[in-house]
């Protein structure tokens, strides 16, 4: 019996890379292409008659951008998403809004135009269409509609770090935890998103505008404080050390653990030796296992852990490990971490 292929829709405005998206993924042996679009309009009526698995989808287009094709395809016939997105800062903020809405993941065009370069990234693209595959499309187009409470705090340096790592899917479980948290939340949280350079800057100025607290990309030599999120940038490991009783965020290009850079097992590995027991770790969304060791070592030094729960995860593979080995302390659907953090601080 034929082994059933992945159904894919490739949507780009540009002639070029159509035939290079075609070309790259009919060399697939477990794929087929079940249609190509043009523009965005195009793109909603070919996903409704074909129903694809996955859909490669162009950020910048005419008729019907990216964001708008997206919407309709999740609201009419959802699918699992992959964003080509330009490396540009509009490409990077368009990205972002669209992992929100429910894109499973994005890849880059390399610099330089409609270039030769993509043939690049052909791996990524395809290593990113069959993890996709791994999406249950019922978790993307889940909506998860709760009031958004407004917690307070007794306004109070606590002495505790929040320590928060995500991966796919990340995005919208991000936007349930930060923006309801208080302005004068009482620690520094670190946040540590598996994705490159340049999109960490986009997301941090997202999470900015929608959050009571202040967001930003963390820069070599940031005092931790109270009430500030940090954003791990892309490509780089986010350790903290102490100097004058400060604690002082430092930046590495080392190796990739878990395959990724920054990793969360990095930061919690350099955050635990310092903070102890006054560490609370929080595990999102995301493939593989990153976060696991880093939570042992929270575990180790009596701080607290928590995972999200699979009933908001579009992923449920880093709070699954760390549920499997025993070390979470709460497990909660996204929605319900904030009022847990007011809690324990």
């Amino acid at each position: 019996m034929e082994e059933k292929k992945i159904k894919i829709l490739i949507v780009d405005d540009s002639a070029f890379m159509r035939m290079i998206l075609k070309d790259v993924i009919e060399k697939e042996k477990d794929m087929k292409i079940v249609g190509i679009a043009k523009d965005g309009l195009e793109a909603v009526e070919l996903a409704i008659k074909h129903k694809p698995d996955v859909i490669t989808l162009d950020v910048e287009m005419p008729k019907l951008n990216g964001i708008e094709a997206l919407k309709e395809i999740m609201k009419r016939s959802p699918s699992r998403i992959i964003m080509v997105s330009s490396l540009t800062e509009e490409g990077a903020d368009i990205t972002i809004t669209a992992l929100q809405l429910g894109a499973v993941d994005f890849v880059t065009k390399p610099a330089g135009s409609i270039s030769m370069n993509f043939r690049k990234v052909a791996g990524e693209l395809i290593e990113k269409i069959r993890n996709a595959m791994k999406i249950d499309v019922k978790a993307l187009s889940r909506t998860i509609t709760y009031s958004h409470k407004t917690f307070s705090v007794k306004s109070l340096v606590s002495g505790k770090i929040v320590v928060i790592g995500s991966s796919t899917g990340g995005p919208k479980s991000l936007d349930h935890v930060i923006p309801p948290l208080p302005s004068n939340f009482p620690a520094p949280i670190i946040l540590v998103q598996h994705m490159p350079a340049g999109f960490t800057k986009s997301l941090a100025n997202r999470l900015n505008k929608i959050s009571n607290l202040n967001v930003k990309e963390a820069e070599e030599g940031d005092v931790l404080k109270p009430g500030w999120v940090y954003v791990a940038p892309g490509d780089y490991h986010l350790g903290i050390r102490l100097h004058d009783k400060k604690s002082i965020v430092y930046l590495e290009k080392s190796e990739k653990i878990n395959n990724v850079r920054p990793a969360v097992d990095f930061t919690l590995d350099k955050v635990a030796e310092i903070y102890k027991e006054k560490t609370i770790s929080v595990i999102l969304t995301g493939m593989g296992k990153d976060g696991t060791k880093g939570a042992f070592k929270v575990k180790y030094y009596k701080g607290i852990v928590i995972a999200e729960s699979k009933e908001t995860c579009v992923v449920y593979g880093m709070p699954k490990s760390v549920v499997e080995e025993g070390y979470a302390d709460f497990v909660l659907p996204a929605y319900k971490i904030p009022g847990k953090l007011v809690e324990i601080i």
